[in-house]
């Protein structure tokens, strides 16, 4: 497998906040940026969803979002016991891993690209059904025991934030407008998208390299954590893809949603919802380590991991 070239980006922008040079993404180019790339999968996401029967989905959906859901419960008492963090980081965290990352999904995509692989399009509904449960068990999880959650607002933030307000209107629209309807806006979300995800990158090694400060601050055991959590998360994946018949393409980029870990809704929705949580823990593990970790271990693992138990199954 050749070096994916998006990736260097990333290594571009990392590179420039350790050596504290003076580039900086305006914030409203980054802004466009997000958006571009969360309309883009959405749109896609609808397109093949478009392709499919709804009916025939909702069996595998129920079960990846209930396999997904399990992520935050085993990351909860992992951080909470073994690495004796306080209820509110420890729920924290565990919503940031059971959440997902659309730019690690979008980096596998385009890998699969690369290697030619088809995979099951409709796998991109899941960037937005498995972030609401991830949250929705974070909040109980931190607050067990504990007061009051002040559920309109969370319920708000997750279903109208921008991230997943943007995933969902992409995918009514590509659902609705289909393969044909969508072909004049071909040139723009789809043939412009690697471009789009490279610039995207270089910001976020921008803002990992600020947060690799906390995981040092706090210990190993964070680092661990940011790196075994993943590669757990996606043998759940790995088996729960190959169970429901998927593909290797489809297996592996379930592998690799359930190995990434949110930065955009996650921190959202937890700020409002147990703001005694420190950011800086949980935004450093999720970015500053697993992010990276991913985009250039994780994901070539998880590729094998994917061929691998279609070879044997």
């Amino acid at each position: 497998m050749s070096f994916e070239p998006v990736v260097l980006f990333f290594v571009l922008g990392v590179a420039a906040g350790l050596l504290r040079s003076d580039l900086k993404i305006p914030g409203s180019i980054y802004e466009a940026l997000s958006i571009f790339i969360l309309l883009a999968i959405g749109l896609k996401g609808g397109v093949e969803m478009s392709k499919h029967a709804v009916v025939d989905l909702l069996g595998a959906g129920l079960v990846i979002v209930l396999v997904g859901a399990l992520i935050p419960l085993v990351a909860f008492p992992v951080l909470r016991y073994l690495g004796r963090m306080n209820r509110a980081d420890s729920a924290s965290i565990a919503a940031h891993y059971g959440s997902v990352s659309v730019v690690t999904f979008s980096v596998g995509i385009t890998l699969l690209g690369q290697e030619k692989l088809d995979f099951e399009g409709y796998l991109i509904v899941f960037l937005v059904l498995l972030e609401i449960p991830a949250l929705v068990i974070g909040v109980i999880l931190a607050r067990y025991g504990q007061g009051t959650v002040r559920w309109g607002k969370l319920l708000h933030e997750v279903f109208f934030g921008k991230s997943i307000y943007l995933l969902a209107g992409g995918l009514v629209i590509g659902f609705v407008a289909g393969a044909e309807g969508i072909k004049p806006l071909d040139k723009l979300f789809f043939d412009l998208f690697k471009g789009v995800l490279a610039l995207f990158l270089l910001e976020m090694g921008l803002v990992a390299s600020s947060r690799i400060a906390a995981l040092r601050e706090y210990g190993a055991f964070l680092a661990g954590f940011a790196v075994l959590m993943p590669i757990f998360s996606a043998t759940l994946g790995t088996v729960t893809g190959w169970m429901l018949g998927f593909t290797v393409g489809g297996t592996f980029l379930l592998a690799t949603l359930f190995a990434s870990a949110s930065y955009i809704a996650a921190p959202a929705a937890m700020r409002i919802a147990v703001p005694e949580a420190n950011p800086a823990l949980s935004i450093g593990a999720s970015l500053g380590m697993t992010f990276p970790f991913n985009i250039f271990l994780g994901i070539p693992i998880y590729l094998w991991m994917a061929r691998f138990i279609h070879q044997g199954g």
